[in-house]
């Protein structure tokens, strides 16, 4: 029996692919094991999107390498696409795939085992112009199913290499993402999150469909409950995906929405799409088609020349709009892209003490936000036992507005749309009581 081991860096998409790469292997009748046990086959998804993330990559090769010298290296992902000869150099690496072509592994696995030569099969991703279909049956996570709808990105912002690891937009097809949500509703999930690189863009490369088409077509799907989109652009959020934020049952009162920075001339220099009084107006609008909506987003501190002014600016700017949860990121040299080359560096201990005040920021503005729900029944969905005291039968879940509600469970409800009581708020958890397990409509049988 064949033995497959998986490793992957980054980010979700990445987490999403690997999934799917392991549904080749399977299909093949391998067995998967764990990255630390020994394996006929490791695989390893990297990423790029700093320079630590390189090198956290090549680690890891060598890891898999060292765990067992006769097993196929596999390496695949960004770091693979933007970097394939310093890849191939690593003694003990067989084989080097990009970000396409994967479904072709099996075959080099099998090519290479029988011929022994190392196989470099990375395409100039620029030219890839369809949506590379890899399914994704069933998760490890299972509540939340990830959908990749989208791959790459045209905007090319200064401080991003991710255009030249996942090539430009691209979408996939519309029949192709509801046939899969249906089989993922039929497995038994309750939420769908859609995902991609540039999540929002879905269908720009498509006559006339776009993402909130994509949406309401979703929203037919029977027995599917919620669905959430893992991160949209301020400016490709128009007046209809707000109508369908608006109008449907099924979207969850949840947006991602990266900011990156809160002063325009810093926004500028990113080469972002939008001005402050741009995305601050979205935000507004959202709060008004979706009262209560819950808004994360992501911060990038230290960026090349940002000053202490305009830092305060971008403080005060997510203060004022009442985000909910912040993920904070202090800028990170990526060689090859143009913010690696401006002056005006900003020292490390400086974005060290912006990135602490900012996540104090974070806290104290999720805190907000939930303590809003106190008191309020609200729907979740238990995911596993509460990591912080596994012991005591208590469960943790995410609600459609993301707040994390720990209360008492059991193993049966897992996956189940729970309705609680949240009893107390917290920064990172909520805490709550039990109130009953939303009633399931049995199917209609089908006709002989």
């Amino acid at each position: 029996m064949n033995r497959v081991a998986f490793h992957t860096l980054g980010c979700k998409v990445n987490a999403y692919e690997t999934e799917a790469m392991w549904q080749l292997f399977k299909k093949a009748g391998y067995v998967r094991v764990d990255f630390e046990d020994e394996a006929d086959v490791y695989l390893i998804n990297t990423c790029t999107v700093t320079n630590t993330g390189d090198k956290k990559s090549r680690q890891v090769i060598r890891r898999a390498i060292r765990r067992n010298p006769d097993a196929v290296i596999a390496v695949t992902g960004c770091y693979a696409q933007t970097s394939p000869a310093e890849v191939a150099a690593i003694p003990g690496v067989d084989i080097v795939v990009g970000t396409s072509g994967r479904d072709k592994l099996i075959e080099y696995v099998e090519k290479f085992r029988r011929e022994r030569q190392p196989i470099h099969a990375v395409a100039n991703i620029m030219k890839q112009r369809e949506f590379e279909d890899l399914d994704v049956p069933a998760f490890s996570d299972r509540t939340r199913a990830f959908l990749k709808i989208q791959e790459g990105c045209n905007n090319f912002c200064t401080f991003c290499i991710i255009p030249w690891a996942k090539g430009l937009s691209r979408s996939r097809k519309p029949e192709s993402v509801l046939q899969q949500a249906r089989q993922l509703v039929e497995a038994g999930y309750k939420e769908i999150v859609l995902t991609g690189i540039h999540t929002g863009g879905y269908g720009e490369d498509f006559e006339n469909y776009r993402l909130a088409d994509l949406l309401w077509d979703l929203d037919k799907i029977e027995g599917l409950k919620r669905i959430r989109i893992s991160s949209i652009e301020a400016s490709q959020i128009d007046e209809r995906v707000i109508e369908v934020l608006n109008a449907s049952e099924k979207m969850c009162r949840h947006l991602h929405i990266p900011l990156q920075a809160g002063d325009d001339a810093v926004l500028k220099r990113m080469r972002r799409k939008y001005t402050t009084s741009e995305y601050r107006e979205k935000i507004l609008q959202l709060h008004e088609a979706m009262p209560n909506v819950a808004i994360t987003t992501d911060v990038i501190v230290g960026f090349p020349g940002e000053t202490d002014e305009q830092f305060e600016n971008g403080y005060r700017f997510i203060e004022e709009l009442d985000m909910y949860q912040l993920h904070v990121f202090p800028y990170s040299k990526r060689t090859g892209t143009p913010a690696a080359r401006m002056p005006d560096q900003v020292p490390e201990e400086i974005k060290h003490e912006r990135v602490k005040r900012m996540i104090e920021l974070s806290n104290r503005l999720s805190l907000k936000y939930a303590e809003k729900f106190v008191g309020d029944v609200v729907e979740v969905i238990p995911e596993r036992p509460y990591k912080e005291d596994p012991s005591n039968g208590l469960y943790m879940g995410y609600s459609d507005n993301y707040l994390q509600v720990v209360f008492p469970a059991n193993e049966e409800m897992v996956g189940k749309v729970c309705r609680v009581k949240v009893d107390e708020a917290g920064p990172e958890y909520c805490h709550g009581t039990f109130v009953r397990v939303v009633d399931e409509v049995p199917r209609p049988a089908k006709a002989v």
